[in-house]
């Protein structure tokens, strides 16, 4: 069982892109020439899965082996990348706790927050290290209050959370948040009939 990133974000009810708050990842179990565009895939995938959660909301997006888990609490949404092995329920009270303590040490001014922020939060690295363990996320059950009855929904591939006419294709390459190379790797992967191995990996 693997946690591969954990990020928190600011959701505008517009649909404008999403702005990263905070963000731990380790992509140590990938290549080493594959780890900068894993993290911008990460990234990218984060923004566009926590653009279509809306308020509320709680949604797992699932590919290959692996899922991303999004929450949208009142705008302020977090996004966990786990192999498909972590428990649904775990993955949700983890992000539910990461909400709560960004909360508690920041307030609301992530509200009035205009653009990406690289701003240290070490909390979220150590939630990366201390909860690879489910069981570590099964014990916030027991301290905090049932999670509520929202759905949870869960599409099969990323596509199926994008809008009618939306393509993944089309996205990459308008994206600011991947590279030339990203790209490039992400096209000859999809050219050679391959599964594009960063995307799958990460969602």
């Amino acid at each position: 069982m693997k946690i591969t990133a954990l990020l928190v974000l600011k959701c505008s009810p517009d649909g404008s892109d999403p702005i990263y708050l905070a963000n731990a990842s380790d992509v140590s179990h990938f290549g080493y020439f594959q780890r900068s565009s894993v993290k911008e895939f990460i990234v990218f995938v984060g923004r566009t899965v926590a653009r279509r959660t809306p308020p509320s909301q709680r949604q797992s997006v699932q590919h290959e082996e692996y899922k991303v888990h999004s929450y949208n609490r009142d705008g302020l949404c977090a996004v966990g990348f786990m192999d498909d092995h972590y428990p649904v329920r775990s993955a949700f009270s983890l992000l539910n706790q990461v909400l709560d303590e960004y909360q508690k040490a920041f307030g609301d001014s992530w509200r009035t927050i205009q653009s990406d922020s690289s701003q240290p939060w070490p909390y979220l690295n150590d939630a990366l290290m201390k909860f690879q363990d489910p069981a570590e996320a099964d014990k916030l059950l027991k301290i905090q209050r049932e999670l509520d009855e929202t759905k949870i929904i869960l599409h099969k591939t990323i596509d199926s959370v994008l809008a009618r006419g939306e393509k993944l294709d089309s996205l990459v390459e308008k994206s600011s948040d991947l590279s030339t190379a990203s790209q490039m790797f992400y096209k000859q992967a999809k050219k050679t009939n391959q599964c594009c191995t960063i995307l799958s990996r990460i969602v």
